[in-house]
């Protein structure tokens, strides 16, 4: 089990390394980068980046105890024909017409090079806040079996929020990692930790880096273990 709020993790009790997955979600250059879209809100990115570090710390001891890793990217299509209406006029306003960023046809589309994402890794790709919106990142977790999933990435307010909360609504039990999510806004990021422990864990657990590591090593060394 790991410790965690306002219940430990799994609620259950049983930690298995084949049923659990880290999700990593959008640590790419267009969120973490001084020129990318986050930079180009108004945003300081810093917090995104600092970050990094235990994200990485997180995936080494996931990838050590054969608990599967999977990265989503947001962008669209290099001709937009996926892009909305409204992302549209966001795009314009935000003066990012005439750019690649955001744009799966662009540089900043791939995740941070900090970030360590392996051959068996699995990457989702989308265009919405959430994971599960017009992509197959739910068939793949029932397809590999997995039903518990530990959240990391950028930001915590919106695409770590919205995938948390559908994967709640999906019946994934769902752990977010607070010192491994992190958001530009300093009162929207406290505010979305707070909301996964209220009423009695409405949307899951909420633990540490630290803890989830210790939880993690006591399911053994399997830095070979692989899905089918």
């Amino acid at each position: 089990m790991i410790k965690a709020t306002p219940f430990d993790f799994p609620y259950d009790g049983r930690l298995v390394a084949e049923n659990t997955a880290l999700i990593v979600i959008d640590l790419q250059q267009d969120f973490l980068s001084t020129t990318g879209y986050f930079a180009k809100q108004g945003y300081d990115p810093s917090p995104l980046r600092a970050i990094l570090p235990t994200v990485s710390r997180l995936i080494s001891a996931a990838r050590k105890a054969g608990v599967s890793i999977i990265h989503t990217r947001q962008g669209y299509r290099a001709d937009m024909a996926d892009m909305t209406p409204y992302e549209k006029w966001r795009r314009k306003r935000s003066g990012l017409e005439g750019t690649e960023i955001l744009l799966r046809s662009g540089p900043g589309f791939q995740i941070v090079p900090e970030i360590d994402v392996a051959p068996q890794d699995i990457i989702v790709d989308k265009t919405c806040n959430s994971a599960f919106t017009y992509t197959d990142f739910e068939l793949v977790l029932r397809a590999q079996g997995i039903t518990h999933l530990m959240f990391s990435g950028c930001t915590t307010d919106v695409c770590v929020h919205t995938t948390l909360r559908e994967a709640c609504d999906r019946n994934f039990q769902c752990l977010t990692i607070s010192d491994a999510c992190a958001s530009g806004d300093r009162q929207a990021h406290e505010a979305a930790l707070h909301m996964v422990t209220v009423e009695d864990g409405v949307f899951g657990a909420l633990t540490d880096s630290a803890a989830v590591i210790e939880g993690l090593s006591r399911l053994g060394d399997r830095p070979e273990a692989t899905k089918g």
